[in-house]
């Protein structure tokens, strides 16, 4: 009798702690997972991609310029204080070009059954940048808490060092070179004539007299 009392005793508790249990879990678990808890939680995703513009494309890209290099860029702070100095190893890339888009009609000339006469327009540096994953900052000095600014203006420079790298490196001649090469056979075999590919020849217009 006395084992029968406790356990009436006991009961209430019980169950007040499975309750307690249950809704201490339904609270930390989504409700799917609760019931069903081998399944992942919903996600849900809501975007609205909007069309801005349209570019045709028409650029023939014919070569690729590889850099390396070594940045110190320093800045003035002032005249108390020592100057800020970042140092940079900077990977780069300048890619030059013919952009066909230009061609007009007079630059082709067909020469009897057999030749045709192209006039590019001049080649040009497409496209240049610093190429993040090849670049990393190796040191800082006296930066006062600035240093994402200098490291973005470091790098700026860079980019500009990068184009600069490339037209004294001969990008735009060697992208006349290449033209030759990959053009000329392609021309030639959609045409069946001999092409002979040359610069498209600038007219200067005339000066004017001077006013006396």
């Amino acid at each position: 009798m006395r084992l029968l009392f406790v356990l009436r005793k006991l009961i209430p508790w019980l169950l007040l702690l499975i309750v307690a249990g249950l809704a201490w879990r339904f609270l930390l678990m989504p409700v799917k997972n609760f019931l069903n808890p081998t399944d992942e939680p919903a996600v849900e995703v809501t975007h609205n991609t909007v069309l801005t513009k349209i570019e045709a494309m028409g650029k023939l890209e014919l070569v690729r310029y590889n850099f390396k290099d070594v940045v110190e860029y320093k800045k003035e702070v002032s005249r108390f204080l020592p100057d800020s100095k970042v140092a940079l190893i900077v990977g780069g890339e300048a890619v030059g070009c013919i952009d066909l888009q230009k061609l007009q009609e007079s630059d082709l000339q067909f020469i009897g059954d057999s030749v045709l006469h192209v006039s590019l327009p001049a080649p040009e540096i497409c496209y240049y940048r610093v190429d993040h994953t090849q670049s990393k900052v190796f040191g800082k000095e006296n930066t006062y808490f600035q240093d994402a600014d200098l490291v973005d203006e470091g790098y700026k420079y860079a980019e500009e060092n990068v184009k600069q790298a490339a037209l004294s490196s001969g990008i735009l001649q060697q992208t006349s070179v290449n033209a030759e090469k990959i053009l000329k056979p392609m021309l030639e075999n959609m045409t069946g004539r001999r092409v002979y590919l040359m610069p498209r020849q600038i007219i200067t217009p005339p000066a004017m007299p001077k006013k006396r």
